[in-house]
């Protein structure tokens, strides 16, 4: 059975669950960082030597890092069709991805720690005001994407759409002013329209509150 180690509250644990949840697989959660703590084990270290979350164990094979662990199960349970067979259509889904972890997803954590996990009196009005600028220019370049197509690969849903829209729902609610995106709402209805999505990412993030540490 897959094992999967992490916080289920945590943005990339997220990932990891909805890719499991869109693909139907059974597997055994085993709680991992905040109070559960364990990740400077030996035994964690082991299966991941950075002593980060999610680390995901399928036979005897390894993974760690969200994306290259939503890439790893598409590939191996999903082929053609969250996964692409064809090297040219596979390479818009990666993009994205790559995108996502190295462009959206860093400003997204800035705007979220920085509002949200952060106590009111602390906050840094001017960092999140940056962050939340930052994010909305990468919706709106996001948004003239999805109007030339339904999803972020095409019309059919992909390995590309989960970490791109892992951060939509704590996005649209936590609070922050956001941009009128017609095309990124108009997706993200799409999703919600999926029970893996509103399951593992449509959940309370409440724990999170003003919470500097977990």
């Amino acid at each position: 059975m897959i094992k999967i180690w992490g916080r289920r509250s945590a943005y990339n644990v997220q990932k990891v669950l909805w890719t499991i949840g869109e693909l139907g697989l059974a597997y055994q959660h085993i709680d991992a960082s905040g109070s559960a703590g364990g990740l400077d084990q030996p035994d964690f270290l082991a299966m991941n030597p950075h002593g980060r979350i999610p680390v995901l164990v399928d036979d005897n094979l390894t993974v760690w890092e969200s994306n290259s662990i939503v890439r790893y199960l598409c590939a191996n349970y999903s082929r053609d069709h969250l996964w692409a067979e064809a090297p040219a259509k596979r390479s818009l889904a990666e993009r994205w991805m790559d995108w996502e972890l190295a462009t959206l997803q860093p400003d997204f954590l800035d705007l979220f720690w920085g509002f949200y996990r952060t106590p009111e009196a602390l906050r840094d009005q001017q960092k999140i005001q940056h962050a939340s600028l930052r994010c909305q220019k990468h919706f709106a370049l996001l948004d003239a994407h999805l109007a030339e197509q339904a999803f972020v690969a095409g019309d059919a849903f992909s390995m590309g759409d989960i970490p791109v829209a892992t951060s939509l729902y704590r996005y649209f609610e936590m609070g922050t002013p956001t941009p009128e995106i017609p095309n990124v709402r108009r997706w993200y209805g799409a999703l919600f329209e999926r029970k893996a999505f509103r399951e593992y990412i449509m959940t309370s993030f409440d724990e999170l509150y003003a919470r500097q540490t977990f």
